[in-house]
């Protein structure tokens, strides 16, 4: 099967970017200072997640209002654009403010351009709406099947958040068995998705199992077990036959554990999005973590937000990109290899991030 990659994405007028295109690669790590915009980059991401679920202004009413959400607030002609340019096809949605401080749709548009095809494809959705028309049902032909193929290929982009690891947490609660086709952002379905890859793909299961043995010793198995069709995660540790809640793990090793299913799943999301992984980890767990991330990045595309010089210094120059505000504005840029040749010589990148020589350290904004 080939692979889909998203070469780029242009965000106009969301929190904090009122411009910017960013191309992608395989992998991607985004660094910068507090409050530079990584997480509003990733958040544009969660958007547009939410968008092809048909759940725009439940995000929209969660994030606070459009008002909040919007680069320059609800006034005068503000809106939100985004456009992702995948290989052939492409998707652009300009969300404008309505009543209730809600956003709809100024215009929504699909397209598809190959070499192969004499006359490219470019249509409209339609404008007014409040939630997507991706998956509206249309007549067959061109029009439907583009927009179908956008569907799948926006639905692989998933942004990704286990931060959460207090006694309410999703990953800890009791879930349905069923629930098991695909990691859920939360982790809220982890017990089922390792069952079923228990049941199903044996060494996926055993290689996930001894990643997290790498980092946490004491951990033995889990132990999975269904009641009335549900269940929740469990586990043992070695030398003992007690059998442990998700309650009894250390927050570093639980956040591990979702992330090491997340990237060994046998099939990944076309891009997996991760906002500072690197949370309540050991730095030996941050080095295993940037070896998933390089693993994955060669079947999926990755991109991460991180503060950590441990994991910044497992990459490659080529694969930052480095997030700074000026005029009030975030700046996305990638640095270049050549002009510092000689420092990469001597210096991790890590180094050279503490040096100031990579940018995206606190500073006066520039204005």
């Amino acid at each position: 099967m080939t692979r889909r990659r998203l070469r780029s994405i242009k965000i106009e007028g969301y929190t904090s970017i009122r411009s910017a295109q960013v191309e992608l690669g395989d992998l991607n790590v985004l660094v910068g200072a507090n409050g530079a915009g990584k997480s509003n980059f990733i958040s544009a991401f969660a958007l547009l997640g939410r968008i092809v679920d048909e759940e725009l202004n439940l995000f929209v009413g969660q994030a606070g209002g459009a008002s909040t959400l919007l680069h320059a607030g609800a006034k005068g002609k503000a809106k939100i654009r985004l456009q992702l340019d995948f290989d052939s096809n492409g998707y652009e949605a300009e969300l404008i403010p309505a009543a209730r401080d809600e956003l709809i749709f100024g215009e929504e548009r699909v397209w598809f351009r190959d070499g192969g095809h004499a006359t490219p494809f470019d249509t409209s959705l339609g404008r007014g709406h409040r939630e997507t028309r991706l998956g509206t049902e249309m007549p067959p032909g061109e029009k439907i099947s583009v927009a179908h193929s956008v569907v799948d290929l926006m639905r692989g982009c998933r942004v990704f958040h286990f931060h959460d690891t207090t006694r309410g947490a999703p990953v800890k609660q009791t879930g349905y068995v069923s629930d098991d086709l695909a990691l859920r952002p939360d982790a809220g379905n982890l017990a089922a998705v390792l069952l079923r890859l228990r049941q199903t793909d044996r060494a996926a299961y055993l290689r996930i199992v001894g990643t997290i043995k790498q980092v946490a010793p004491f951990f033995r198995d889990f132990v999975l077990v269904e009641e009335n069709g549900r269940l929740r995660l469990r586990w043992r540790q070695e030398g003992s036959d007690v059998v442990f809640p998700a309650d009894a793990l250390s927050d570093g090793t639980l956040r591990f554990i979702c992330l090491a299913t997340l990237l060994s799943l046998p099939v990944l999301p076309n891009l997996v999005v991760l906002d500072e992984p690197e949370l309540g980890l050991h730095p030996y767990a941050i080095v295993q973590l940037a070896e998933m991330l390089r693993a994955a990045s060669r079947e999926s595309q990755v991109l991460i937000a991180t503060q950590s010089v441990t994991l910044m210094n497992q990459f490659e120059v080529e694969d930052l990109i480095v997030v700074e505000r000026a005029e009030g504005a975030s700046v996305f840029d990638r640095p270049d290899r050549t002009r510092l040749h000689d420092w990469l010589a001597e210096y991790s990148l890590g180094e050279l991030w503490e040096k100031n020589l990579l940018g995206g350290r606190p500073q006066t904004e520039a204005r």
